[in-house]
């Protein structure tokens, strides 16, 4: 019986599974990992104030305009329907906080009817951004 003879020189290869699972969990827990940040999508002229500082994190951002237009999530919103949105993201982050946005020439009353929206939705943490005075 003659034996076929395998040959020798198969070519010589590296397995590329390996790399690609480590660069797949890598992707996958920087993903995770990842902080996103929702803004108002709306710039505002923010007062200067002495004492503002540095939040950490906010979950919930609320712009005021000058003209009194509200804006959330880059989408204009009655002050009315403030409530609905923010219980509808709360829902989401459970632990979020809300900072709002005015325009140092935004009229306060407005402000306050945001706030006042912000409190009946249930969140307690809201603060105000400013700019850190000179």
């Amino acid at each position: 019986m003659a034996r076929k003879r395998v040959r020798q020189e198969e070519e010589a290869s590296i397995d590329m599974t390996p790399m690609l699972d480590i660069v797949f969990i890598m992707l996958i827990f920087f993903i995770v990992t990842t902080s996103f940040v929702k803004e108002s999508g709306i710039d505002v002229n923010r007062p200067t104030a002495a004492t503002a500082t540095k939040k950490k994190a906010a979950n919930i951002f609320i712009a005021v305009k000058e003209n009194g237009e509200v804006y959330m999530e880059k989408r204009a919103v009655d002050v009315e329907r403030v409530r609905a949105n923010v219980e509808r993201m709360l829902a989401e982050q459970p632990e979020a906080s809300v900072v709002i946005q005015a325009d140092k020439n935004a009229k306060h009353g407005v402000v306050v009817d945001v706030m006042d929206q912000v409190k009946a939705a249930g969140i307690d943490k809201i603060s105000v951004a400013a700019d850190p005075g000179s």
